[in-house]
């Protein structure tokens, strides 16, 4: 039977500044969730087409993939909270721009520079979490986490469309005056204090002082390159299937009069069914070790998304919604917290975890370009079923990693 000692100790609390980094994340996935869905039509105003308005989308995830080394580099060198504050309003500035450009080259030029300040405040917020979360907390923390950006993206959508009747640069400025809010939060709480930040367990370390993770130390872990092949088919699937090719597929199947009704509504579920696995996702992964969950969401995220092209009812596409966003919730907790256990609690991971969000975006980027290809020159059933073959490689490489894996401890 547990003592109540060790049930203590199972559920430590979440230190403050993790808190702060929660808050923040919800602010930020707010705005983001109020700009997202009116950005494609925003750039169409400036009398461009639809292949120049998806430009606008990718350009983030572009700058996010070639910075992520830069940003690594400088939350090594300068720490999280500095790297973290300069990246939220770095998004800001570019957020703002968004709302007074004049031509879609103005447009573009700001949406990448967002993508840099984005991969920056990401990469720090990462690392942070992982050096300060306790061992047996990281996954309640990376659910928590994920939750806040979940909740943010879903209430920012419904936010912009009240906006809507007031014009499409409104949502831009709100979202930019919500940023410099959020690091300004960030800024007092944990950037401008003096004393050292409390490591995992109560202790404190000087900047200077924190052990920095090198990239060539973290390849050498099996859990660290399994989980850069799970982030690969997680952006694969999550991010780039379900964004561009499920929409797409929705339209084929419904028409243009429902497609566009349904593909919302497939990604309103989809959240849905994340929110609800990570309800419990975080305290499972932290009782049962990483593997299970990891092998067990991407292979319900894969089925589910596969199974869309050969169950295409309108109750079966969104079931089948439901079922992969179930599937991503499982999943993501459990491999940030497998990525943390590779840094260990008082080091600093901004390298490491620079190269595993790469790896993700990687996988976002060319997701939908390989199965767009495949989908005009075959069938959206072959695209994704090719996907979901592809994306094996996220299970395949977990099979060889130990089911609770020492955490990583500082020298």
């Amino acid at each position: 039977m547990t003592s109540a000692a060790e049930r203590q100790r199972t559920r430590e609390p979440i230190p403050r500044e993790i808190q702060v980094l929660i808050v923040a994340a919800f602010i930020i996935a707010l705005g983001f969730g109020l700009i997202a869905p009116i950005l494609p039509q925003y750039a169409v105003s400036f009398d461009v087409g639809a292949a120049a308005a998806s430009v606008i989308v990718s350009i983030f995830a572009f700058t996010r993939l070639i910075f992520a080394p830069v940003a690594g580099t400088l939350t090594a060198r300068l720490g999280e909270p500095k790297v973290y504050v300069s990246g939220v309003s770095l998004v800001a500035l570019s957020t703002l721009l968004c709302a007074a450009v004049q031509d879609y080259t103005q447009l573009l030029i700001a949406r990448g520079l967002g993508g840099f300040g984005s991969t920056m405040f990401t990469i720090s917020a990462m690392a942070l979490i992982a050096r300060l979360a306790p061992d047996n907390a990281r996954g309640r923390i990376s659910g928590y986490y994920a939750g806040a950006f979940l909740l943010g993206n879903v209430t920012g959508p419904v936010l912009g469309t009240l906006l809507a009747p007031f014009g499409m640069r409104l949502p831009f400025l709100i979202y930019g005056i919500a940023l410099i809010i959020a690091a300004a939060v960030v800024y007092v709480m944990l950037a401008r204090r003096r004393e050292p930040l409390p490591e995992a367990g109560g202790t404190t370390t000087e900047p200077a002082a924190v052990e920095v993770l090198t990239t060539r130390e973290a390849l050498s872990s099996g859990t660290y390159r399994a989980a850069l092949a799970s982030g690969f088919s997680y952006g694969w699937l999550a991010f780039g299937i379900r964004t561009s090719m499920v929409p797409l597929f929705a339209l084929a199947v419904f028409g243009e009069d429902l497609g566009p009704k349904v593909a919302g509504i497939s990604l309103s579920v989809f959240a849905l069914g994340n929110g609800a696995a990570l309800l419990f996702s975080g305290r499972l992964t932290d009782r049962i070790g990483r593997r299970t969950p990891v092998i067990v969401g991407m292979l319900i995220l894969l089925a589910g998304i596969v199974a869309m092209g050969y169950f295409t009812s309108l109750p079966w596409f969104i079931a089948l919604s439901i079922l992969a966003g179930f599937g991503g919730g499982i999943l993501g907790p459990a491999q940030q917290a497998a990525v943390a256990d590779v840094i260990g609690a008082g080091r600093n991971g901004g390298k490491a975890l620079a190269g595993f969000q790469m790896f993700t975006d990687l996988g976002a980027i060319i997701g939908p370009l390989i199965a767009g290809a495949m989908a005009d020159a075959l069938s959206y059933q072959v695209a994704l079923s090719a996907s979901g073959v592809v994306c094996l490689i996220g299970v395949v490489a977990w099979l060889f990693v130990p089911a609770r894996p020492v955490p990583a401890q500082k020298a």
